[in-house]
Formats: C-alpha cells, structure tokens, sequence
C-alpha cells in the first residue's frame, strides 16, 4: 500500500478519534489525484475511520469498568443516555457526526451496547457518509 493510502487511512483513524484528522480533504484529494479507484478509496476512508471509532468504544467500554454508568450520570445527561439505551446500537449511524460522533462511541462502550452491533453499525454510518463525499467530489 502506498504512502497516500496509509494518509488516507491514518486520517480517517485520527478523524474518527478525539484529535483532529481532516481525512474528507485527504480523500477528496486522492480521487482528484485519480491514482486509486474510487471503491478502494472509500474501503480504506471507512476502514480506518471505523477502526477509530471502535478504538473510542473500546475506550468506553474500559471506563465502565471502573466508573459504571448507573451511579455517574448527572441529571442533564440522563436524557441522552436513555435515547442511546432505548435506540441501541441503530444510534451509531450517526457517529460520523461533527462534535457528537465521538461521545456517541464513546458513549455506546460505556453502556455496553455489543461490540459486533456497534461495528457494523459504525462502519456503516462512516460508509454512507464517505461514499456521499465521494459521489459529490467526482
């Protein structure tokens, strides 16, 4: 794999966790560029940005660990943990979302929504999303 593909991948990662990442400008760049095929642009976009998000449910799932979700949540968030508990994993469609992406992730570990669920469900939202990119940029 060549290095702009390892930026595409490393970006979407780093995008998909709580550090900064640009990887829509990376991957609107690459299929600019033409070097790669579409397809193979989205699978490494979607990897990688899957693969962060998975890093920040892991992250939640060793919070609960040691913080448990029943004893900590302050009233004003009470709201948003039980829409997350009563949509479950079908939530982590929207992880690719600016600013609540993230805590959504972080979130489903938390509440230990099963880990297969979020998966797919997180690659899928993040899919949709670059595949949208992709289809405005050609």
């Amino acid at each position: 794999m060549d290095t702009s593909l390892w930026a595409l991948f490393s970006s979407a990662f780093l995008s998909s966790t709580l550090l900064p990442g640009g990887s829509e400008a990376v991957l609107a760049w690459l299929q600019q560029v033409g070097d790669h095929s579409p397809w193979l642009l989205l699978g490494v976009a979607t990897l990688g940005n899957t693969l962060g998000g998975m890093t920040s449910w892991g992250l939640g799932r060793l919070i609960a660990i040691r913080y448990p979700a029943a004893g900590l949540v302050r009233t004003s968030h009470r709201r948003a943990l039980a829409r997350i508990e009563r949509w479950g994993s079908p939530v982590l469609l929207l992880s690719w979302l600016p600013v609540i992406g993230d805590p959504l992730c972080v979130a489903a570990g938390w509440l230990r929504i099963h880990w297969l669920t979020s998966l797919l469900f997180i690659g899928l939202g993040k899919g949709l999303r670059y595949a949208v990119l992709l289809w405005m940029a050609g």
